[in-house]
């Protein structure tokens, strides 16, 4: 994204696009004037990396998940494929860097519910294969592996099996995303975990006290454990105003709270919510964001970073010692 006179890599780790691909309500390789964000608005607005959310609805889970999983890989390649000449997928440090250095967009598949895995990490290791790199292990609700957060108050952790799948995201070189965790699960994580975690799409408790949102415990704990938090768009999250100014003041908190601008990105959510927030519409008003953070007197230095180059600087070197053919 072109902005203050340079280029600013925009990376964000959550939009449920994929899913309207899906479901046939459209192309994310066609302009469209339906959701948040496709390819063609992503190059119009400098975008660079997404992750692309694969979460699997709750009339299929348990049983029919993994079959339900896996047509969102079809879907993926569906769409990278018919949009070649601009975007590419990226699975490691060497696509993420030839992405970097050209003009191509980035998309990353991700899961966000691991029902697909059952309790078998064999099954993380497929799915590490067909191309996923950033995992949660529920979405709201109680599985095999966790408590979501939509059990809390008194939600449980992880469980026993949650521990070898965490075991194993870690060692094949996957990422553990935390948000939707119960607030019990989320400490299991910071214990179990070997690696640094993200909240791909989590805000701040102090500001909307959302089951959904960071207490200021976790942030710092995140961020002590070399983690992201990533600034989500959804309303409810945000409490009071609804619109780019209030995903300021999340962002000012966190920056005043943890004192250091190397652990905040954006996780948007974009096509995950029916009504987006006044002033971030689309992808293609993300620079309506980053000027009200300058109007604000966040230095640009730390706007750079929160909009890419914390995540980027991240999944650089958590992939570096990994390939793609774990």
């Amino acid at each position: 994204m072109l902005w203050h006179g340079h280029e600013m890599p925009v990376v964000d780790t959550h939009a449920d696009s994929l899913l309207a691909a899906l479901k046939g309500q459209r192309h994310l390789y066609e302009a469209s004037q339906e959701g948040q964000l496709d390819f063609p608005r992503m190059k119009q607005a400098g975008h660079k990396l997404q992750f692309l959310s694969c979460w699997v609805e709750p009339e299929f889970k348990p049983e029919r998940a993994l079959p339900r999983l896996l047509t969102f890989v079809d879907q993926f390649y569906t769409e990278v494929e018919a949009a070649s000449s601009d975007v590419v997928p990226v699975f490691d440090k060497a696509s993420l860097d030839r992405v970097l250095s050209s003009d191509k967009i980035g998309v990353v598949m991700s899961i966000e519910g691991s029902e697909a895995v059952g309790t078998d990490p064999r099954l993380v290791r497929v799915l590490y294969r067909l191309g996923f790199r950033l995992m949660s292990l529920t979405w709201n609700e109680r599985n095999a592996l966790a408590d979501g957060a939509g059990e809390d108050p008194g939600g449980g952790g992880v469980s026993r099996a949650g521990r070898l799948i965490i075991q194993e995201i870690n060692r094949i070189g996957m990422v553990l995303d935390v948000s939707h965790l119960s607030h019990a699960a989320f400490w299991d994580v910071m214990e179990i975990s070997q690696r640094p975690v993200i909240a791909s799409h989590s805000n701040c408790r102090a500001l909307a006290d959302h089951r959904r949102n960071l207490t200021d415990a976790q942030i710092l704990a995140l961020a002590r454990h070399g983690g992201i938090q990533g600034l989500t768009f959804v309303r409810e999250f945000l409490g009071g105003a609804q619109d780019v100014d209030r995903v300021v003041d999340h962002a000012q908190h966190h920056l005043d709270l943890v004192g250091d601008d190397r652990h905040l990105g954006l996780g948007s959510d974009f096509d995950g919510v029916e009504k987006p927030v006044t002033g971030l519409e689309d992808v293609t008003r993300l620079s309506v964001l980053a000027d009200r953070m300058s109007d604000r007197g966040i230095p640009d230095e730390t706007i750079d970073r929160i909009f890419g180059g914390n995540y980027l600087r991240f999944f650089l070197e958590r992939w570096s010692d990994f390939n793609s053919n774990t």
